[in-house]
């Protein structure tokens, strides 16, 4: 397999703009003793950015000639580990605490990677990652808005997010056919509810999105909601009802 059939294969656009690479750097912003897993690294573009002295480096990528590239470019400041592993696969649950967490994500899995993320959320610091533009939207979409789904509001529910700058497609050396945005996503504090609650909550939302053309109520029917006491109006369409209510039907009612 060649080498742009691998990359073609694992989602690899390698970005190659120094200002846009300097900018990413500079909204990351890199600080003393800080931990950082570094998702998808290439060829240690972004991670240039981030190689100072007393900084954690733990590189993780699919593509085992990137591992090896990266051990030859990169022998400090920073301390660093580098990891040939799929990262759907690789276990943050067992890395440390207030991990900061970045990359340039393929685009193919970005939704995956992040909706796994979550089950972390408590032991990460921030996330900075360079995703599709349609899907940063998708992310950071607002209540009553045509962004506002289920990525949305799955995401929302343990972490604040927004678009910081957008990066065209010229930005890289194999041009994607899409626009991308650059994105950071910081773990809510002091939530009265917790990991819990999740599984249920994403069941109550996926149900709630399972026909477009239904209100809510008809969507969740068969979970016989007082809807005057869960204080929805059952003629809303789900993309009308805010991020409390369906935390509070995740809390009442079991889907």
């Amino acid at each position: 397999m060649s080498s742009r059939d691998t990359r073609r294969k694992y989602g690899q656009n390698y970005l190659k703009d120094p200002a846009i690479l300097f900018e990413m750097g500079e909204v990351i912003s890199p600080n003393d003793s800080d931990k950082f897993i570094e998702i998808g690294p290439g060829i240690g573009a972004l991670t240039n950015q981030i190689n100072k002295e007393n900084i954690n480096i733990t590189a993780v990528d699919i593509d085992a000639n990137n591992i090896e590239i990266l051990k030859k470019k990169f022998k400090g400041p920073a301390n660093f580990h580098f990891i040939n592993e799929d990262i759907l696969k690789f276990r943050f649950k067992d890395s440390e605490d207030n991990q900061r967490i970045i990359g340039n994500l393929p685009y193919n899995i970005s939704t995956q990677i992040i909706l796994r993320l979550i089950n972390s959320y408590q032991e990460i610091k921030d996330m900075h990652f360079l995703v599709q533009k349609e899907v940063a939207q998708k992310i950071t979409g607002q209540v009553a808005t045509k962004d506002w789904g289920k990525l949305a509001i799955k995401i929302s529910a343990f972490f604040d997010s927004e678009i910081l700058f957008d990066v065209p497609p010229d930005a890289f050396d194999i041009r994607p056919k899409v626009n991308s945005s650059f994105i950071r996503l910081l773990p809510k504090k002091d939530l009265d509810y917790g990991l819990a609650i999740k599984d249920n909550l994403y069941k109550i939302i996926d149900l709630a999105f399972s026909s477009k053309r239904k209100n809510i109520k008809n969507n969740l029917k068969k979970l016989n909601i007082d809807w005057h006491k869960a204080n929805i109006d059952p003629t809303k369409r789900s993309e009308e009802v805010s991020l409390n209510n369906f935390i509070n039907l995740a809390k009442e009612y079991l889907a």
